[in-house]
């Protein structure tokens, strides 16, 4: 398939080798390109003045794949850019606010899209925490399911709103927009806080043990990924797997019904899922919770 140019938002975008194979099933360049297109009004929202890493597959799943910070130098000038320091360099991300962005990445073969917990106002400063539960050989996705209610009504005790979605891949991903007026490290503590109350809650199926080898058959309740310049495949972003999963929000009613698949929604079904049930994400974005409850009893208790 020859090279094309479309239009997106008044920007030409140049797409290039669209019938490359990236799922090993025969999903090309051409529905990856499509998927994020049309996803766009969903995805857009929460990617909104964020840095965002590139994580690209050029050669599809069966090729090496690559996390790139740096914004090409190749990168057409109306992508936006923006530098953010670290202790040995200034990067400067990519920061993907419209649809002819998401567009050119999909181009350059990123297949999932990760960007930062905090915005480019306030980029020391994550608006969103997370807990990300990953459960060990041994360990179900139900028992994913049940820690993550867990860390649902945890977290409502201090009176903090949660979305839980699924990862794509095994896991499940639990997300609480919060007030963009703490460091990372702060957040991080509060998050920690809340994973060692589930692993004493349920030491049998919980744990924050960092190797792996030593977590056997529990679920890890990752709370390292509040890390400044940590990211994860956010809401909507294709995975790297057959099938080409989606991570998908879910409302915590499927998840209590512990009924769900952790590949139950991909590519082929999203968009159909999205007309039956709406965007769960919708008023995500409009909480801006503040922290000092639990920041009290996180500090206090160390």
């Amino acid at each position: 398939m020859k090279d094309s140019h479309v239009s997106v938002n008044d920007h030409e975008v140049k797409l290039t080798n669209l019938d490359k194979l990236i799922w090993p099933e025969g999903l090309t360049k051409a529905h990856l390109v499509k998927y994020y297109w049309e996803i766009a009004p969903y995805l857009l929202p929460h990617l909104y003045n964020r840095p965002l890493v590139m994580k690209r597959y050029p050669n599809g799943l069966a090729g090496e794949a690559f996390y790139q910070k740096e914004c090409p130098d190749y990168a057409p000038d109306w992508i936006k850019r923006h530098p953010v320091e670290h202790s040995e360099k200034v990067v400067n991300y990519i920061v993907c606010n419209d649809t002819a962005t998401l567009v050119w990445l999909a181009n350059q073969g990123c297949l999932e899209m990760h960007p930062w917990l905090s915005r480019i106002e306030n980029v020391e400063c994550p608006d969103l925490a997370v807990m990300d539960l990953d459960p060990a050989a041994g360990a179900t996705f139900k028992d994913v399911l049940k820690i993550a209610l867990l860390v649902k009504e945890a977290l409502a005790q201090f009176n903090l709103h949660s979305y839980p979605k699924t990862s794509g891949a095994t896991g499940l991903h639990i997300f609480v927009p919060i007030k963009p007026g703490y460091a990372y490290q702060t957040v991080t503590k509060a998050m920690q806080y809340i994973a060692d109350l589930i692993v004493k809650i349920n030491p049998e199926k919980a744990t924050i043990e960092r190797k792996v080898v030593k977590r056997k058959a529990k679920v890890y309740l990752d709370y390292l990924q509040n890390g400044r310049g940590k990211t994860m495949a956010f809401q909507y972003s294709l995975r790297p797997l057959p099938g080409a999963p989606v991570s998908t929000p879910l409302a915590w009613e499927e998840v209590e019904s512990l009924n769900i698949a952790p590949g139950a929604f991909s590519i082929h079904n999203i968009f159909s899922r999205i007309k039956e049930v709406g965007d769960l994400y919708d008023d995500l974005l409009s909480y801006k919770q503040p922290l000092d409850t639990l920041l009290d009893l996180a500090i206090s208790n160390k």
